[in-house]
């Protein structure tokens, strides 16, 4: 590996990391944050929604900003904003200031996020994705599993304000290696035209759809406001001469596929969790810490699965890979759905993490391979839209269901949303064929793995 893909992959790596460990260490230290701001449960929700509705609404833009400007240019200044806004929030004032610069973190967040694939979809050839997609994806899932466990100790040991200290100094390292260190990546298209209409479209019905599913005391106007903005999106995509999602894009069956699949995977392990989480707690009786370390095995199961899937890809292709570890996460829910004890439980969040994981990988390889590299910023925002959107419609399906006729009906719908993700396998490529390379391959097919 050469010294440029190394960086890529260090920088790729550090990114997602950094997003995965501030989404759960958060978590901890709300409860503090209430306490010493005297906010209000709403405020407290709303650091959370606030930063969640920034990014899920601004990915796609992103990405073809990244398409148009350079991936590694995008990514330093995602990564420098995210730390210095992280830096603001440490001193912040009151409950207010936090809202407003956690927005601001998600505006450089979804500048990000798009940037660690594309980097990676311009560094390394489409028949080499897939460890360097796994190598992300291990890491992400120890980020997130360290995330309660260093919020904690940073809350006990200093305050809550350290917490968002902790991205400051690798955001800025990051950032400032990618401004610096510059290697063969293509550098600005001025073929690409940003699509600022179609934009602020898919924003605004991203965003509206967030907050419905973040609140559901407002869900009925949000998600009336999402429908007739995305309504107008799709007209003024099809009308426009360079859309924001460009045809090789959303024409590919492939594409589609993966991020129904990603969508589905990550709502049935989001709402799963938190169903479990209440089923610990209330009718187990566990404390919080003993509840987190029965999910231990989880983490662990997904650390080990990401390195595994590329081997696994290679022999029986992204179909059968994708399409077998779905029906492990809707079997994992079903377990989980009906245990009662130690050994049971840590055996459900063990096939949770890998079938999780393996999706994660397979899927996340088909999307950014299968985009033209022209593209890859773009098919990026699209899979981090798809996992940043699941999650929040899996735990408000979770909380409306566990709600209305329990937890075990609750996790045996969404283990049914995991079979429902899995038939997106069938579009799928089977097992992959020889290299592609990245010079002057353009269009629809372009990086698309053959089929048998």
């Amino acid at each position: 590996m050469t010294a440029h893909r190394r960086l890529v992959l260090a920088s790729s790596v550090a990114g997602a990391a950094i997003v995965a460990l501030d989404g759960t260490v958060l978590t901890v230290v709300q409860p503090t944050l209430q306490r010493e701001l005297g906010a209000s449960p709403a405020q407290v929700q709303w650091t959370s929604t606030a930063y969640l509705v920034a990014v899920a609404s601004l990915l796609v833009p992103a990405g073809r900003i990244g398409d148009r400007y350079g991936h590694q240019r995008v990514f330093a200044l995602g990564m420098l904003g995210f730390g210095v806004a992280s830096a603001g929030v440490g001193p912040a004032p009151g409950v207010g200031w936090v809202i407003g610069l956690r927005v601001v973190q998600g505006v450089f967040g979804a500048l990000l996020q798009p940037a660690t694939l594309g980097m990676l979809r311009a560094a390394f050839p489409p028949d080499r994705l897939a460890m360097p997609i796994a190598v992300r994806t291990s890491v992400i899932g120890v980020a997130a599993a360290a995330g309660p466990l260093v919020g904690g100790a940073l809350v006990s040991a200093v305050g809550w304000r350290a917490v968002f200290f902790l991205h400051v100094v690798p955001s800025l390292v990051f950032g400032v290696l990618a401004l610096t260190v510059r290697g063969p990546e293509r550098r600005e298209s001025h073929g690409v035209r940003f699509d600022l209409a179609g934009a602020l479209l898919l924003a605004l019905s991203l965003a509206a759809l967030i907050q419905a599913l973040a609140d559901p005391r407002g869900s009925a106007a949000g998600l009336s406001v999402s429908v007739l903005a995305g309504f107008a999106f799709v007209r003024h995509e099809r009308r426009t001469e360079q859309p924001l999602l460009p045809p090789d894009v959303v024409g590919s069956a492939a594409i589609r596929g993966a991020l129904g699949m990603l969508l589905a995977a990550s709502a049935a392990f989001s709402g799963t969790l938190f169903v479990v989480t209440y089923v610990l707690q209330d009718a187990m009786g566990l404390s919080p810490f003993q509840s987190a370390l029965r999910g231990l095995p989880l983490a662990a199961a997904m650390v080990l699965a990401a390195p595994v899937c590329p081997l696994v890809l290679r022999r029986a292709g992204a179909r059968r890979t994708a399409g077998a570890a779905m029906v492990v996460v809707a079997l994992a829910v079903l377990v989980l759905s009906r245990a009662s004890g130690t050994v049971v439980v840590c055996g459900g969040f063990a096939l949770l993490g890998a079938g999780f994981g393996t999706v994660m990988v397979a899927a996340t390889q088909v999307v950014v391979r299968a985009a033209a590299v022209e593209s890859a910023g773009v098919a990026g925002g699209l899979k981090q839209t798809a996992v940043n959107v699941g999650p929040t419609l899996g735990i408000a399906a979770g909380s409306a269901l566990m709600a209305a006729s329990g937890s075990t009906a609750a996790l045996s719908v969404l283990a049914g949303l995991a079979l429902t993700g899995a038939l997106a396998c069938l579009v799928l490529p089977g097992r992959t064929v020889a290299s592609l390379t990245h010079h002057g391959v353009t269009g629809d097919r372009a990086g698309v793995p053959a089929r048998r």
